[in-house]
């Protein structure tokens, strides 16, 4: 992920020109779930595999090129929200989730908007909530599960695509719930004056 280095502010940076191409590629991913059956499954996963790869891509060579700055650190939370969130809400209203799958999906949802707004609030007193391990490992099964749902009945029968797709889902939601208790837990003492220094 893009962070704060200096007094670097460029916007217009390889990194930073990498986090809003993964924002520019979220209506293309919207608009693939209308194509027809099975484009509409391969384009949605070369879309969102393409979108993931630049959350590496951009953060690899924001340290490699020591090119980190603040609108890296604000734009790459939210482009990574934004991707995951249309890919969720898209996956319900087309169907292609279960009745379970959309449950862990809105347990993942509330989840960010949690810590969004913990993140904002906690910023006006220049507090970081830096990200855990296990989270890295949440956002990596996220990203998984998605991939095979978008792919779904466009797999090969031998690929239990939809059935995997979901099992991850929940492992990150579980992830989820799991690291966001943990991130609140700091937040509401660092409220309360009693959490260590960030």
């Amino acid at each position: 992920m893009n962070g704060t280095r200096g007094a670097q502010s460029g916007l217009t940076n390889l990194p930073n020109l990498l986090t809003m191409g993964r924002v520019a590629l979220v209506p293309l991913l919207v608009a693939a779930f209308y194509l027809p059956a099975p484009a509409t499954y391969w384009v949605c996963l070369a879309l969102f595999a393409l979108a993931s790869a630049t959350d590496f891509l951009d953060g690899w060579l924001a340290r490699a090129r020591d090119q980190m700055t603040d609108f890296g650190r604000f734009l790459d939370p939210i482009a990574d929200k934004i991707l995951v969130a249309a890919a969720l809400v898209m996956l319900a209203a087309s169907g292609r989730l279960g009745e379970l799958g959309e449950i862990a999906a809105v347990i993942i949802l509330c989840r960010e908007f949690v810590i969004a707004g913990l993140r904002e609030f906690l910023a006006g007193d220049d507090v970081a909530v830096p990200v855990s391990r296990l989270a890295k490992w949440k956002t990596a099964a996220q990203m998984i599960a998605i991939g095979f749902l978008l792919v779904g009945p466009g797999a090969p029968e031998a690929v239990p695509a939809v059935a995997i797709g979901e099992g991850l889902l929940w492992l990150a939601a579980a992830l989820t719930v799991i690291t966001g208790a943990a991130y609140l837990r700091a937040g509401i003492a660092r409220i309360a004056g009693s959490g260590p220094e960030a």
